[in-house]
């Protein structure tokens, strides 16, 4: 445990606060669950083992590493008690995708070890086979967790589906293909033999279709090389792999599960005609439930103009539930939670969306997945956590009556994420600022006694006495109410060192990115250490964020640098003036692609307010960004106008996108700023830094660009967190004596 002593002052020795980054990479984060088969107990009940998996940062290796551990409860079926400790802790590396069979004898695993993909089974007594997928050649690279990525068990235990790539066809040269090469040398041997026929127009020199210079679209960000997905499935037995027949040309399978009985598959197929725009972080973009047989017919199950998601189903194979939101507009969204009769083939809403929540009421579904296993034994509530303003919470939805349950009191707990529901058994965890993730395991309560759920700890994480987190709120002044959404608030959490001996604390502010996206209280390893250093964070989650209701994501539309902007400044102007122990001359920002957008905004707008800045992949410039980015759609909707794939932009288009745009407050900046770009980013091109960059030196302006050159738009390798981390917390200690121009 990293100590916990007094916050004095800010830590400004770098081995120190590098020291201290690397102890919070000690704490592991759960990435999913399995209930195991019960094995009876002579004394009554059942021993039941608790399969879980976790990823934590290896610093001296630079990467992220994976590993499994094992808990044994004794279940009598009213309450649970825990077994001994935890196994010793199991190194997964190399695997790309796991999961369990429906009895949990059985353990799919597919594993990457030097360029080759293997589909292993696993049993109670060791590996029971290995599958070279890429032996039998019919499909390219197996796609992993993602929006398409997905392995499930058929309900016999026979098969197994997986997601791939397409295969694609062999790329030869125009002048020297394998085939001429082959009809040569068998020409000139008939020519020595006197046997020389006439060419065979069959193996004529034409060129090759798909020829390496010809252009393909990808999904994107994060997403290079996807093109087109294909289900696939392979025979325990046989070890045949059968790519699956049937799906529309014009769309990309994926989330792919059996169907009941075992008769064909359902998926969600994202349509990507006439082009394909990014996938990742939209959740907007047009698809629909399908179900296929294994004879090649496929039929639709759902609305074919929305945005469809996450089906699952039930225990006894009777409904499908799936997320609905609406196309285009916000990339993330208030979604419907929509349940599909297999029997009577009708389709009902579950969960409507929120347009404007009442006080400390249910405010919307905004999961960007529903947990691979969510339902109830007996097939009547479904178990799902979402964002709720500044917390995520976890709720019960009763099939019958179509209501809402909130499972979790989370006053005091933070954030609540649930990773698996089996047989009426809760595996999920919870975190807070100042907490790493907790594992719990809960009995699901009969119906009407949800809120009395009690909960043994699997993994326990102590809560870190240095650190203190509130949730606040704030009403925007009558001069920035929006006319058209008027009367909403918005949120921001604020985390500071808790005991501080003198006032003073530097506070920086950090408004996410999204736009439509939301800080929920859960950990945070570098707000966690930037806390520990000694600054206090304010993140604000200004309107438009996701979890308060569909009228506030709408209301940021065309107010894209403007009402975001007035936000966070109003919020940290209230904070200065109602906490004593910060600094008001010492305020720092910090943000990431619309952050670092709204970072640039800020100290371009109010220039003498901040000591420093740092942007990672900001938006500098959305004319510019039009014709670069993966998400053409979002420069329009941003400003308020309407987007359709063969919209070409006219000069007032252009105008609207420059006068959103920090850009044109860039002349104004005299804060410091640094930036860290990813040389492969696609949704937000580097070249949009490198923009600023040259604004700012060309005025001999403080400013530092830090590249790096094998990595995205998150920013998310391992070593590229690490060291960034660095740079930003080294750049405002640099300027914490700084006086503003």
């Amino acid at each position: 445990m990293v100590s916990a002593a007094p916050v004095k002052e800010v830590t400004t020795d770098p081995k120190t606060i590098s020291a201290i980054y690397r102890q919070y990479c000690n704490f592991p984060s759960p990435t999913q669950a399995f209930v195991g088969p019960e094995v009876p107990c002579e004394q009554g009940g059942s021993y039941i083992n608790i399969c879980t998996e976790w990823t934590q940062s290896e610093l001296e290796r630079g990467q992220s590493i994976s590993f499994s551990r094992q808990h044994t409860v004794l279940h009598d079926g009213v309450s649970l008690r825990l077994i001994g400790p935890p196994s010793p802790c199991t190194d997964i590396q190399n695997q790309l995708l796991s999961c369990y069979s429906p009895s949990g004898k059985l353990k799919a695993v597919i594993r990457e070890k030097q360029e080759k993909q293997f589909l292993e089974i696993w049993g109670e007594n060791g590996l029971l086979r290995s599958t070279d997928l890429s032996v039998q050649n019919v499909h390219g690279k197996v796609y992993g967790s993602g929006q398409f990525g997905v392995l499930s068990w058929s309900h016999s235990e026979k098969k197994v589906l997986y997601v791939a790539e397409k295969k694609q066809t062999e790329i030869r040269s125009f002048f020297q293909t394998s085939a001429s090469v082959c009809h040569d040398e068998k020409r000139e041997s008939k020519r020595q033999e006197g046997k020389e026929e006439q060419e065979d127009s069959n193996i004529s020199q034409q060129p090759i279709k798909d020829s390496n210079l010809e252009f393909w679209d990808d999904w994107g960000e994060g997403m290079s090389g996807s093109r087109l997905p294909v289900l696939c499935i392979l025979d325990i037995q046989s070890s045949c792999i059968l790519v699956v027949k049937g799906i529309p040309d014009d769309v990309s399978p994926g989330q792919a599960l059996w169907a009941p009985g075992d008769q064909g598959l359902l998926f969600v197929g994202w349509h990507h005609e006439p082009f394909r725009l990014g996938l990742k972080f939209c959740y907007n973009r047009r698809s629909a439930l399908y179900h296929v047989d294994f004879e090649g017919r496929c039929e639709l199950l759902s609305s074919d103009s929305h945005a469809i998601s996450s089906p699952r189903l039930s225990p006894d194979q009777r409904h499908v539930i799936y997320l609905e939101g609406e196309t285009f507009g916000p990339h993330s969204q208030c979604l419907r939670l929509q349940l599909y009769d297999w029997l009577t083939k009708e389709t009902s809403i579950l969960v409507d969306r929120v347009k404007r929540p009442e006080k400390d009421s249910f405010a919307g579904l905004y999961t960007t997945a529903l947990p691979m296993m969510c339902w109830s034994a007996d097939s009547q509530r479904i178990l799902v956590h979402t964002p709720q303003r500044s917390k995520k919470e976890i709720y019960v939805v009763q099939l019958m009556e179509k209501r809402l349950t909130r499972l979790v009191d989370s006053t005091e707990s933070g954030s609540w994420t649930i990773l698996t529901a089996q047989r009426d058994l809760v595996i999920a965890f919870c975190s807070a600022p100042n907490s790493p993730p907790s594992l719990k395991l809960g009995i699901f309560p009969p119906k009407g006694g949800e809120q009395s759920i009690t909960w043994v700890s699997l993994q326990e994480s102590d809560q870190l006495p240095a650190i203190e987190w509130t949730v606040l709120t704030f009403t925007p002044p009558p001069a920035e109410e929006n006319q058209h959404f008027p009367g909403l608030d918005f949120e921001a959490l604020l985390v500071k060192p808790k005991s501080v001996e003198k006032a003073g604390i530097p506070l920086i502010v950090q408004p996410h990115g999204g736009p439509h996206s939301v800080f929920v209280a859960q950990w945070q390893q570098n707000l966690a250490v930037l806390v520990r250093v000694g600054f206090a964070v304010l993140q604000v989650n200004y309107r438009g964020s996701t979890g308060f209701g569909q009228d506030s994501i709408e209301s940021l539309i065309g107010l894209i640098g403007r009402q975001d902007v007035k936000d966070v400044q109003h919020a940290v102007n209230t904070v200065l003036q109602s906490d004593a122990t910060l600094n008001p001359k010492s305020v720092y920002l910090l943000g990431g692609s619309h952050g670092g957008f709204l970072v640039c905004h800020l100290v371009g707008q109010y220039p003498d307010f901040y000591k420093a800045g740092v942007m990672m992949n900001p938006v500098i410039n959305y004319a510019t960004l039009l014709g670069t980015s993966d998400i053409t759609d979002w420069r329009y909707t941003a400003v308020g106008l309407q987007y359709s794939y063969d919209r070409i932009p006219t000069v007032d288009d252009l105008a609207a996108m420059l006068t959103s745009s920090p850009l044109v407050h860039a002349a104004k900046i005299t804060t410091p700023v640094l930036l860290l770009l990813g040389g492969k980013d696609k949704r937000v091109t580097p070249k949009q830094g490198v923009e600023l960059y040259r604004v700012l030196k060309s005025r001999s302006r403080s400013v530092r660009l830090l590249w790096y050159p094998d990595d995205g738009h998150s920013l998310s390798k391992t070593s590229t967190m690490a060291d960034s981390f660095m740079a930003m917390i080294l750049w405002f200690l640099q300027h914490l004596g700084r006086k503003p121009h």
